[in-house]
C-alpha cells in the first residue's frame, strides 16, 4: 500500500563552512530540538536518456532514516510535490511504475544517480509544541552509476514544512536565511544537481528526442502550437492524477483531449489536417473510453440531490437503496478499465504520435501569417458553425429532434468556446470575451444535455423498481422535475444567444 504526503520545501546552497542561521529566531518558533544525525543512502532510476528528470520528477530507493523505502515524487508547483511512498523491495513497485508510465512509456527503469546523505536533523515546534518544520542540513555525495559517470559532493540545506502546515512560514524561513547571507539552491533537487555535476564527460550523451520546432509567437502558426503543446503537457500531467483517482483529474484529462480536437478542426489552416485527423480520431477514443466514470458519477450526483432537495413524504419505497444499486452496477470497475486504457499500447501509440506531432508540426502555408490576420477568420467561422445549429434548434418544436439539435449545438459551442480560448494569447480581451459568452451558451445547452440524460436513467429505474414491486412514484416526480428543468433552460437560451450573437463581440476579434 503507498503513502502520499504533500512535499512543501525550501533549498539552500551551503558548504561545510556556511554557518546556519538561529532557527529559534523565526517567528512562530518556540522551541529547536536536535534530533541527531542520520545516514541515507539512495539510489535513483530513470531511463537510460532521463525522460524522469526531464519531467522533474525523481524515483528513488532509499534506506536509513525514519522513512526507507521507495519514493516517487511528482511535481504540484515550484517547491512544491507530492510523494508517494511504498515498503522496500528489490525492485520499482508495480504501483509507482505505473504512475511513470506516460514518460517512459516502453523504456526500462534503471538505476542512475546513488546519492549518499549525512543529514543533520532539526525540529521547529510552536509555542504548544506542534512541529512547524523540519529543518536538516546536508553533506552530499553522488555517484553516477551509468557508464562514465563521475562523482561530486556538496552541502545543503533544507526546510520542509511540517504535514498540514501554514506554507507562509516558509516565507518567515526564507526572510530570516536570506538576511543572514543564505541563497536559494540553484538546482531544484539534489538529483538535478546529481545529474549536472556527475555527467559523463568524453563519452557519448544519450540520445534525446529532437528538439522541438521554434516558431515566430506572432504567426498563427506559433501561437497554435504553443497552445496544442500546452494541453499535450496537461494531458501527460494527469495521467498520474487519474491513476491515482485524484478529484477531477479524469474531467481535466478529457478536457485536455477536447481541447487539442477542438483546435485541429478549428485551425485546420494552419496545420495539416491529413496528420491530425487520425490523431483526433484517437484523442476521442480515449476521452470516451475515460468518460465511463466520470459522466456515472456526475448522473448520480445529480439525482441522489433530486432525492436529498424532496420531502420524505414524496419518497416511496427504497429510493435511495435502488440509485445506490443502479449506480454501482453502471460504474463498476469504470475506474479500472479507464487505468487499463492508459496501460495499452493504443494509447502509448497516441502519445507518441502526439510528441512526432509537435516536435514536427506539419504546418500549411497559412502557419506563416500573422496571428492577428489569420487566427480570428477560424474563430468566426467556427462562431458561424454554432449560429447555424442553434437557429436550426430554435426553430424546432420541443420534443426529441429539438433534445438531438440542441445537443449538437452544445458541442459547436464548446468548440467555440475553445476557440476562443485559444486565440486570446494573440487577439487578448476580445478572445476572452468572446469565449465566455460561448461558455454561456454551451453552460445552458449542456445543462439542457444533462436533463435529457438524467430522464433516460429515470426511466430505467422506475422500470426496474416496478420489476421489483417496488413503487415509481418517485422515479415518476423527478422525471417531471428534469423535464421542467429542460424546458427552463429552453426558454433561456434565445436570450443567452442574444447576448453571445452580438455583432461587436465578432468585430472586436478582427480589430
Amino acid at each position: 500500500m503507498a503513502d502520499t504526503k504533500r512535499e512543501i520545501e525550501r533549498k539552500y546552497e551551503a558548504s561545510p563552512e556556511t554557518r546556519l542561521p538561529d532557527p529559534g529566531r523565526v517567528p512562530g518558533v518556540k522551541t529547536v530540538v536536535d534530533k541527531g544525525v542520520v545516514e541515507l543512502d539512495a539510489v535513483y532510476y530513470d531511463t537510460a536518456d532521463l525522460r524522469l528528470a526531464a519531467a522533474s520528477i525523481t524515483l528513488r530507493r532509499r534506506t536509513g532514516g525514519s522513512d526507507a523505502g521507495w519514493h516517487l515524487k511528482l511535481p504540484v508547483a515550484p517547491g512544491v510535490r507530492d510523494e508517494i511512498a511504498a515498503p522496500l523491495s528489490d525492485t520499482v513497485p508495480r504501483n509507482l511504475a505505473s504512475l511513470t508510465r506516460v514518460r517512459i512509456r516502453e523504456a526500462e527503469l534503471v538505476p542512475v544517480v546513488r546519492l549518499r546523505s549525512s543529514r543533520d536533523i532539526r525540529h521547529l515546534l510552536d509555542a504548544e509544541g506542534a512541529l512547524l518544520a523540519e529543518l536538516s542540513r546536508d553533506a552530499v555525495r553522488a555517484e553516477r552509476l551509468t557508464e562514465g559517470g563521475g562523482t561530486a559532493a556538496w552541502d545543503e540545506i533544507e526546510v520542509e514544512l511540517a504535514d498540514g502546515g501554514d506554507p507562509t512560514f516558509l516565507d518567515a524561513v526564507d526572510k530570516k536565511f536570506r538576511k543572514a547571507g543564505l541563497k536559494p539552491a540553484a538546482s531544484p533537487s539534489k538529483l538535478a544537481r546529481a545529474l549536472a555535476e556527475t555527467a559523463p564527460k568524453g563519452k557519448r550523451a544519450p540520445k534525446q528526442p529532437a528538439p522541438p520546432a521554434v516558431l515566430d509567437p506572432g504567426t498563427a502558426g506559433g501561437q497554435v502550437l504553443a497552445y496544442l503543446r500546452e494541453q499535450a503537457a496537461a494531458l501527460l500531467a494527469y495521467d498520474p492524477a487519474v491513476r491515482r483517482d485524484l478529484p477531477d483529474a479524469v474531467h481535466q484529462m478529457r478536457v485536455a483531449t477536447r481541447r487539442m480536437r477542438s483546435a485541429f478542426k478549428t485551425f485546420r489552416k494552419v496545420i495539416d489536417r491529413s496528420v491530425t485527423d487520425p490523431i483526433g480520431e484517437e484523442l476521442k477514443w480515449l476521452a470516451a473510453e475515460l468518460g465511463v466514470a466520470r459522466d456515472q458519477e456526475v448522473l448520480t450526483e445529480r439525482l441522489k440531490s433530486r432525492i436529498d432537495a424532496l420531502p420524505r413524504t414524496l419518497l416511496l419505497g427504497p429510493v435511495r437503496g435502488r440509485l445506490r444499486l443502479w449506480s454501482v452496477a453502471h460504474g463498476a470497475g469504470a475506474r479500472r478499465k479507464a487505468v487499463a486504457v492508459l496501460d495499452s499500447k493504443r494509447y502509448l501509440a497516441l502519445l507518441e504520435s502526439l510528441d512526432t506531432l509537435l516536435a514536427d508540426p506539419p504546418l500549411l502555408k497559412a502557419a506563416g501569417g500573422a496571428a492577428a490576420r489569420v487566427i480570428p477568420a477560424a474563430v468566426i467561422k467556427d462562431y458561424g458553425r454554432l449560429a447555424g445549429r442553434i437557429d436550426h434548434a430554435l426553430e424546432l418544436p420541443a420534443g426529441e429532434a429539438r433534445d438531438l439539435a440542441m445537443h449538437d449545438a452544445r458541442k459547436a459551442a464548446k468548440r467555440a468556446r475553445y476557440a476562443g480560448e485559444a486565440a486570446t494569447p494573440a487577439l487578448g480581451k476580445a478572445a476572452k470575451k468572446f469565449a465566455k459568452r460561448m461558455k454561456a451558451v454551451q453552460t445552458v445547452l449542456g445543462d439542457h444535455q444533462d436533463s435529457v440524460v438524467a430522464r433516460e436513467a429515470l426511466r430505467n429505474l422506475a422500470i426496474q423498481s416496478h420489476a421489483a414491486g417496488e413503487s415509481a412514484f418517485t422515479w415518476g416526480l423527478l422525471y417531471g422535475q428534469e423535464e421542467a428543468a429542460a424546458a427552463q433552460r429552453e426558454a433561456e437560451l434565445p436570450g443567452v444567444w442574444a447576448q453571445a450573437s452580438a455583432p461587436e463581440l465578432r468585430a472586436d476579434l478582427s480589430g
